[in-house]
């Protein structure tokens, strides 16, 4: 079997299931909801996370990306475009589209500096947008070079048919006595549909991986303050943690010099404070 084939076999289970349907539109709301306050903030010319420090490693990112003039406007209108687009069902694709590459952005950017803000949320966000694209596959399809669109026509109509099965007219400009009815309807029929307790668990397994283990993975963090990264020292007490610390927040310097002296730093003990 092609992969062209594998992949509308699997997409189009996929549409049929009202489970998956609802994730959709619930990924679509918090990409969404995670987007507008943040393109306010830019259009309204404030700095983003403006009670970091602009010593933090993401705080010098952010003060120089406040001081671009226009391109930091333009981000923001980027964001809120997107966020908007992802909310109206007919530009959901094209919102997932403008979406990706800024996430993805934030979300690299997040694991280089270590920062605490953003590294749970950025790589959920990510993979939540890559759903929404996943879930839109068969609008986008044709722009890989397996896919044939002479012998896709009627494999996408029978999608778009089940997608509106799925929406089962309960957001239709209807009575509401019919629309309770059709409620009812819906209700019934996703209670038939098999619930996809495999994939959800796996949605759980990475929310945990990203809540959990990821911060575990940097053995030092800048972290927001400089009270909070001395925090992360109290059981070693070295003063190579206390120097980093200093580096970080009260020198501002780069985070890879600082760590290169943590880690090349004889590891006296101390009382921290």
């Amino acid at each position: 079997m092609s992969i062209s084939s594998t992949l509308d076999r699997l997409h189009l289970q996929a549409k049929q299931n009202r489970w998956l349907w609802l994730f959709s539109i619930f990924n679509r709301l918090v990409l969404a909801l995670g987007f507008i306050p943040a393109a306010i903030v830019k259009l309204i010319d404030e700095r983003f996370a403006s009670g970091l420090h602009a010593n933090h490693p993401m705080g010098h990112y952010l003060e120089a990306l406040h001081l671009t003039g226009f391109y930091y406007t333009f981000i923001g209108v980027a964001q809120l475009a997107a966020a908007v687009m992802l909310l109206i069902p007919r530009t959901a694709t094209l919102g997932a589209f403008i979406y990706f590459p800024v996430i993805l952005n934030i979300c690299i950017l997040t694991f280089a500096t270590r920062f605490d803000g953003s590294l749970f949320t950025a790589p959920l966000m990510t993979l939540a947008n890559l759903y929404i694209l996943g879930w839109n596959y068969e609008k986008w399809k044709y722009i890989l070079p397996f896919n044939d669109i002479t012998k896709q026509k009627s494999l996408d109509s029978v999608v778009q048919t089940q997608e509106t099965v799925g929406r089962g007219g309960v957001f239709s400009r209807y009575k509401p006595r019919s629309i309770y009815a059709r409620s009812r309807i819906f209700l019934k029929q996703l209670f038939n549909d098999k619930f996809p307790t495999l994939f959800f668990a796996g949605v759980f397994a990475a929310v945990v991986f990203f809540m959990i283990i990821v911060p575990r993975l940097y053995s030092v963090r800048p972290r927001n303050t400089l009270p909070q990264c001395l925090s992360q020292f109290k059981d070693s007490g070295t003063k190579a943690g206390e120097n980093f610390c200093n580096c970080i927040h009260t020198n501002g310097e780069p985070l890879n010099k600082c760590l290169n002296e943590y880690n090349n730093a004889p590891k006296d003990i101390i009382q921290m404070p």
